[in-house]
């Protein structure tokens, strides 16, 4: 009785997960952007270490940069690569894991933050590892085609891999298994998990579609033959600007990209550079200069002493002697802040918005309170941007003029907007996302491109900005007030307050939600499908290769018997190996009785397009039908499961159906089919 209830419990909380886990709605706004708001996305944070025949790979993210650097051990030797500019991290797991640091591999030289090849090689002392076509100012190994660089008892071999810039490469690791197989790459920004290193950031010197073109012949003529099992490992995720439409996953392998990536499916050259071209947004305008600083070797940084104080003056509200940058929070800044100063807050892609909205090199000064001011002056030296301190509460004391603004509530917005008086509605967000999903009748100004837009509007007239989380629109108010605007607000909460309020919005993405008198009346909900056993058994007789049909038994029940095509595979194994999530056909499921089938299919259904299915009623049920009629294998002493190979981030394609397409008829012997 015990274990019934146990597996009543687990199948409850199972179909809890598959019914509201893997709800679409628009009610729900997930980006980057907020998703990079919490005090952990600032730090270097260890995704997962994983383990290869004579090495291990662990894989560092920051989130406020969408930025992977990894160290490969082996043995008692390290070798990081594209590591940031702040190394303390990388130094202190070295340290922990009792291995030397060998080495630093730049897979090219870097645009969208500076480097930490120059703070690493000057505390070990060990090489820089980079194209020789970087034309590097610094002491530095040059790689090209072939070169082999050795950490422990690897080695890593180079391939010259231009497309999103001229010194890309990619680094394939070998391990020291039987035939030292290749294991893993290190594809920077060449080759993304879903997408493909952008060739527009070059700066003029060399056409994008010139780029687009190398890119192409990189991948038709040397990633491409590259075997399926092996895992990349990119050097940015979802949110980076350095790429587009790239997968939040950290890691992917050559099989699965080349049956999913988008820009990989095209054969002919004119629809790739189209592809590759379409669609990308602005490139920051820091870019160009951290892509310099590292080729030419970014200065060492004192990292422990905090930026200069200054005195308060109100010369500093004027743009040509400071650009104030206040990184409080929204409503902090609205209840008062220093007149032309740019909310910009700490929590939040702090780096990556003062490299898109602060001119290099322009008097930048930081306010807020002296704890808060010494994280962000540590984080811009990540972009290249150095600092000056101005406490708030010193401007304040000092009785030096502020400004305020009352945010806009959801309600207050709405119910303006039903009387036919609302303000401007200027959504500052990318010309994507406003095309996903709006409030209403707005104008789209992308925050990049709002001071030169907002020309076409009138300062005297109330205007309210609006993002998804209020992040961007409370970094326009700033904009907005140095452009004149005396009646500019933001919506506090932003669109997603807007929808947990349950009003309206419009665009494709609501197309997910019924909306009735303003108000969101059904979700959708997706489900995994299942499969009779009528269906299964014409599938296997009349379609056999056309999907992969694993058995998630105990390998002693597979034994016993199976159907047939299917394969054995551990469940564990199932629900991490991202081979089982890719294929030409559907996966099928089987298990015992159908729960744990159907279970394992809702949890894979919300991370693949793969129509996932489970055998209703399990194999009791496919034998009860199929008992007088044949259908089940029997496994004879000779024959073995298939398992795919241990769960691991080099996961490979699904093995094909073994036996006949069509089989003999077998009357299995009377056992159970296992738990």
């Amino acid at each position: 009785m015990n274990r019934i209830f146990k597996r009543i419990i687990l199948i409850f909380f199972f179909m809890s997960f598959i019914i509201f886990g893997t709800q679409s709605f628009a009610g729900s706004l997930k980006d980057s952007e907020s998703a990079s708001h919490s005090d952990a996305a600032s730090l270097y944070d260890i995704v997962d270490t994983y383990t290869y025949p004579g090495f291990q790979i662990i894989q560092f993210n920051l989130a406020v940069l969408s930025h992977y650097s990894y160290m490969l051990i082996s043995g008692n030797q390290a070798l990081i690569v594209d590591p940031g500019r702040d190394i303390f991290t990388y130094l202190d797991v070295a340290q922990k894991q009792n291995t030397q640091i060998k080495g630093v591999l730049l897979t090219h030289s870097h645009a969208d933050f500076v480097a930490g090849h120059i703070e690493l090689a000057e505390k070990t002392g060990c090489p820089v590892f980079i194209s020789e076509k970087a034309n590097a100012g610094y002491p530095h190994t040059p790689l090209k085609d072939g070169s082999i660089i050795s950490i422990g008892s690897v080695e890593l071999k180079v391939l010259e891999t231009p497309g999103h810039t001229l010194d890309c490469t990619t680094s394939i690791v070998y391990g020291t298994g039987a035939g030292k197989k290749p294991e893993a790459a290190f594809t920077g920004d060449t080759l993304f998990v879903g997408s493909i290193g952008r060739p527009d950031l070059m700066g003029g010197t060399i056409s994008a579609a010139a780029l687009a073109s190398m890119s192409f012949d990189t991948w038709q003529k040397k990633l491409s033959q590259i075997e399926d099992h092996v895992t990349i490992y990119p050097a940015h995720g979802a949110g980076s600007l350095c790429g587009a439409h790239l997968s939040d996953d950290p890691f992917s392998t050559f099989g699965r990209e080349r049956q999913t990536n988008h820009y990989l499916k095209f054969s002919a050259r004119s629809d790739f550079i189209a592809a590759v071209l379409e669609g990308l947004p602005e490139a920051p305008q820091y870019f160009k200069y951290n892509a310099a600083l590292n080729k030419k070797g970014p200065e060492l940084i004192d990292w422990k002493t905090p930026p200069e104080t200054i005195r308060t003056d109100m010369r500093l509200t004027d743009l040509a002697n400071a650009f104030i940058v206040d990184i409080r929070d929204a409503e902090h800044y609205a209840k008062n802040h220093i007149p032309n100063s740019v909310n910009i807050a700490l929590r939040g892609r702090l780096e990556t918005w003062v490299g898109i909205m602060v001119p290099w090199g322009a008097p930048l000064v930081l306010t807020g309170n002296r704890e808060e001011i010494d994280e962000a002056a540590f984080r811009l030296n990540r972009v290249g941007y150095g600092s000056r301190a101005l406490l708030f509460d010193s401007w304040v004391a000092a009785s030096l003029p502020v400004k305020s603004v009352d945010l806009m509530a959801p309600q207050a917005l709405y119910d303006a907007m039903k009387a036919g008086n609302a303000p401007v509605i200027v959504d500052v967000r990318l010309p994507t996302e406003w095309m996903g999903l709006r409030i209403g009748q707005v104008i789209n100004m992308p925050l990049n491109q709002l001071a030169q837009l907002s020309g076409k509007l009138d300062p005297a007239e109330p205007v309210v900005a609006v993002c998804n989380s209020a992040y961007r629109s409370s970094l326009a108010l700033g904009i907005l007030e140095q452009k004149g605007f005396a009646k500019a607000t933001s919506l506090k909460g932003g669109s997603q307050a807007w929808i947990d309020a349950g009003y309206p919005v419009f665009g494709s993405d609501s197309q997910k939600s019924t909306v009735i008198q303003g108000k969101a009346e059904k979700k959708e909900i997706r489900l995994p499908g299942r499969i009779s056993s009528a269906e299964l058994k014409s599938l296997i007789m009349d379609l056999p290769g056309t999907f992969d049909l694993v058995d998630i038994r105990p390998p002693s029940a597979f034994t016993d018997f199976h159907l047939p095509q299917s394969v054995n595979v551990d469940l564990a194994d199932l629900l991490v190996n991202p081979a089982h999530l890719v294929g030409a056909g559907p996966l099928i499921i089987v298990d015992r009785d159908g729960a744990l089938a159907m279970m394992a299919a809702g949890m894979l259904f919300g991370k693949t397009k793969r129509d996932i299915k489970a055998l209703r009623g399990g194999l009791e049920e496919y034998w009860s039908e199929s008992a007088f009629q044949g259908g089940i294998k029997e496994t004879t002493q000779q024959q073995k499961p298939q398992p795919l190979p241990a769960a691991s981030p080099a996961g490979t394609k699904l093995p094909q159906p073994a036996g006949p397409a069509n089989p003999t008829p077998e009357k299995p012997k009377k056992k159970s089919a296992g738990c």
